[in-house]
């Protein structure tokens, strides 16, 4: 991916009230092994954005781009980190970082190597059989984005992935979150409401 762009942008949501409207006319863009943080209150739109770029959502006006393609003519891997890191109580870190892999049927030495690599730089090599309730929630979060770049994303969306954390954690998981991206040279969009947490990535 060279380019991503989100081009006059419109979203608006049917209910039985009448119409809401959770986007209007938003344009942006995004280059390879940029990382932009989107920041505003909550209920403004953000994570919308975020599903529309991931292709949950279909807009009610506009366009993704992808080096000036539809996303529909693209094969653009999405990693999607949530608020919650959704990982498995009954599953180990191993299992947990492993499980996109298995879905996608595409566990084999290579990529195996690859998870053994990622959790040694990033200090969660010793914790490989512990269960998620055996960590903090920074190495939780850490966690998570392993599992999620596991599967070699071209892009990573962040829906306020630090929200659950106490003031301190927040601030150490961002650090890491943050440094991680940068060394696996990713392109990534934050979404958050908190300008010192978007500024200090």
């Amino acid at each position: 991916m060279k380019d991503l762009k989100i081009s006059h942008v419109y979203m608006n949501y049917h209910t039985l009230q009448g119409e809401t409207k959770a986007l209007e006319d938003i344009s942006f863009s995004v280059s390879d092994g940029e990382f932009i943080s989107i920041v505003g209150p909550s209920g403004c739109g953000k994570s919308t954005i975020l599903n529309i770029i991931a292709k949950i959502l279909i807009p009610s006006k506009g366009e993704v781009l992808v080096d000036n393609k539809s996303l529909e003519e693209t094969s653009l891997k999405i990693g999607y980190m949530f608020q919650k890191d959704q990982l498995f109580e009954w599953l180990t870190v191993w299992d947990n970082v492993l499980l996109g892999l298995k879905i996608q049927h595409k566990v084999n030495e290579e990529n195996k190597s690859k998870i053994i690599k990622l959790l040694t730089d990033y200090n969660l090599w010793d914790f490989k059989n512990h269960y998620p309730n055996q960590l903090s929630g920074g190495m939780r979060q850490r966690v998570a984005l392993i599992r999620t770049l596991a599967l070699d994303p071209s892009i990573l969306l962040l829906d306020e992935p630090f929200s659950a954390l106490d003031y301190q954690s927040r601030l150490n998981a961002s650090d890491e979150i943050f440094k991680i991206i940068k060394h696996e040279n990713k392109t990534a969009i934050i979404v958050t409401h908190d300008i010192a947490e978007a500024m200090s990535i």
